[in-house]
């Protein structure tokens, strides 16, 4: 049976800072919009900051859907499962905020986290519900290693590049609301539709 907790302690808190990957899940207002869920799970980008706030550094990806939702609404979903051991699902529902690598409080909340090239932004959940579920429905499966692909690929891009082609991809979400176009706008490239089943 599932349980609500007062906040993230404990073995709840061990259990998700084990964790490999995370999924999170977005939404804009509008009735007809896409809602997102998108994986996360580059080791040393997320943490736990206290029983109440967690937080992720977000890396450059193919969209945006993720920042675009918190921007409008800020409502988030935050979900782990144990695909190893013990069956087990942590939730933590709360209210996402943005802060990007041109923000003031960027270099003290990304200090917590490994240094990731192409990295946009740190995204901080303040956490208002807290719960747990049996999880008997997920399958066991083994963790065999992180893909060595998106470091190389931003280092290869290097600081400007990273600029370009998040000006090109992460301008706005699939639903055309704003999302990552805090970059700086000289020699801007045009934006490009976002594939709906690009990476958040």
């Amino acid at each position: 049976m599932g349980k609500v907790y007062e906040r993230i302690e404990g073995r709840l808190r061990e259990f998700v800072e084990r964790q490999h990957v995370f999924f999170v899940a977005t939404a804009p207002l509008a009735a007809d919009g896409h809602v997102n869920v998108s994986p996360r799970g580059v080791a040393g980008t997320f943490a736990v900051l206290d029983d109440r706030t967690f937080a992720w550094l977000d890396g450059t990806g193919s969209g945006s859907e993720t920042i675009a939702h918190l921007r409008e609404n800020g409502r988030i979903t935050v979900m782990f499962c144990a695909f190893e051991g013990a069956p087990n699902i942590v939730r933590f529902h709360g209210t996402g905020r943005v802060v990007t690598r041109y923000d003031d409080e960027y270099a003290a909340l990304a200090s917590r986290f490994v240094d990731l090239p192409g990295a946009r932004a740190v995204v901080v959940v303040d956490v208002e519900r807290v719960s747990d579920s049996c999880g008997f429905g997920v399958p066991l499966m083994a963790y065999e290693g992180e893909r060595d692909l998106i470091e190389p690929f931003f280092e290869r891009k290097g600081e400007a590049g990273s600029r370009a082609y998040r000006r090109r991809k992460n301008r706005t979400s699939i639903d055309g609301l704003p999302a990552f176009d805090a970059d700086p706008a000289e020699d801007a490239e045009p934006a490009q539709p976002t594939e709906a089943g690009a990476a958040r």
